[in-house]
């Protein structure tokens, strides 16, 4: 049965994301497809499951289950919802996760079903969006957040029901992830079903939406264009009027943070071009309870890092992923590491601590606040023999343009090496 924890058991009142998901549904069904030992590795079950109908569509999905050999009856999972359809390279990346975290991953696909309405993707979520504010905000379930985060939550009622029947006992909790508008749907479902324990929310670095849209103005000079859907059709900056705030109170995570007790670790790429390199900061604060954050360097939105410092590629993204998982698997988290960014414009500090083994700086240049294009380069910072380790360097202010910061430290976990950051301060000669 699906879970349903609304707004009233987080003690705040029903949004439209909270209404379409108690909704009644009756089309959610699924079955096992098959179930296949692979050597070395553990076995991969296969379920094809109808999450729900919405708007007379019948969503239908793959969902498989990694079971590396010897972790049958894990109460906490991962669940990793994504687009597409599975594919050798899809469950290749799939197969690398289960690994590294030593556990159990379900990947839940078709998030969204599409094509719908003849667009995919951001066109197709701009699509519902307008759609609702055009039909003066009365059909609650047109925007596409509410049926992928629902989607991930039937997806979470297969498992259990499979698992209480193949293994010795049922997946009860899952650690969440996503990316881009699967990141959006990991914030959005972590919001609204209490057996998530933990999300990771991947490349979607835009809570607090509308502030975001002002300082992205702001710092580029015009709008991205990346979010040219929503531009495109006029949804931000947001539209006057009572459906449009509706909308934005359905879909932003931000006004959802008191619900967000549980750990989270937000994983970012340092040049994504849909957002502002300091686009953290306009909602980290508000975040409640142990969170984390890596900033990929030299990676876009599909976090492949393009770095002369190991890892390469996606290694480090997958790394702190893993880590993370193992953690909330085990019902811990990942240790504190705090920063904190003091002192004047002209003459800023960052200090560090955690039990870092390794602690850098890294910087970029750019003409303006636009650093998209910037290259991204390090800096060891020395650490001083202390409890927990820390470190404190001066930044420098630019005779001209702008430099932008972060610090990293590197952890380890079960042996294997895993990356946390801090936020990022812009510093500017103006």
């Amino acid at each position: 049965m699906l879970a349903l924890f609304l707004f009233a058991a987080f003690g705040q009142g029903a949004t439209l994301l909270d209404q379409y998901i108690s909704s009644k549904d009756d089309s959610f069904k699924w079955n096992l497809e098959s179930v296949k030992d692979i050597p070395l590795v553990g076995k991969i079950h296969h379920l094809r499951l109808t999450s729900q109908t919405w708007q007379g569509i019948a969503w239908e999905h793959d969902l498989i289950l990694l079971e590396p050999s010897g972790t049958a009856g894990s109460e906490t999972i991962m669940m990793l919802n994504t687009g597409g359809k599975p594919g050798a390279g899809n469950q290749a990346l799939a197969l690398a996760i289960a690994a590294r975290l030593k556990a159990p991953l379900a990947v839940l696909y078709q998030i969204p079903n599409q094509p719908i309405y003849g667009k995919t993707e951001d066109g197709l979520i701009a699509e519902t969006f307008s759609r609702f504010i055009d039909g003066g905000g009365k059909d609650g379930s047109l925007p596409l957040l509410f049926p992928m985060a629902k989607s991930v939550m039937r997806g979470m009622d297969a498992i259990e029901a499979h698992t209480a029947k193949a293994w010795p006992k049922p997946a009860k909790k899952y650690v969440l992830t996503g990316a881009s508008k699967r990141g959006w749907t990991t914030w959005l479902t972590g919001a609204v079903d209490k057996r998530i324990v933990a999300i990771a929310p991947m490349v979607i670095d835009t809570l607090n939406m509308l502030d975001q849209f002002d300082h992205q103005l702001k710092s580029f000079g015009k709008p991205s264009e990346q979010i040219r859907d929503y531009t495109e059709r006029k949804l931000v900056p947001l539209p006057a009027g009572e459906a449009p705030r509706r909308l934005w109170a359905g879909v932003d995570p931000y006004l959802y943070r008191e619900r967000y007790q549980h750990p989270k670790l937000i994983l970012n790429g340092s040049n994504d071009p849909y957002w502002t390199v300091d686009a953290l900061n306009l909602y980290w604060d508000g975040l409640p309870g142990r969170k984390h954050v890596l900033i990929v360097p030299n990676a876009g939105h599909n976090l492949d890092e393009k770095s002369e410092a190991t890892p390469r590629k996606t290694d480090r993204a997958l790394a702190s992923l893993s880590a993370f998982g193992r953690a909330a698997i085990r019902g811990a988290s990942l240790p504190e590491f705090r920063w904190a960014y003091t002192g004047s414009p002209r003459e800023t500090r960052l200090s560090m601590s955690g039990p870092a083994r390794r602690l850098e700086l890294w910087f970029a240049e750019a003409p303006t606040k636009d650093f998209r294009q910037a290259r991204w380069n390090r800096q060891e910072v020395a650490i001083e023999e202390s409890d927990p380790p820390k470190a404190q360097v001066a930044l420098k202010v630019p005779e001209k343009g702008y430099r932008a910061y972060y610090g990293m430290g590197e952890f380890v976990d079960s042996g294997e090496p895993y990356w946390l950051s801090t936020q990022v301060k812009v510093l500017g000669a103006d």
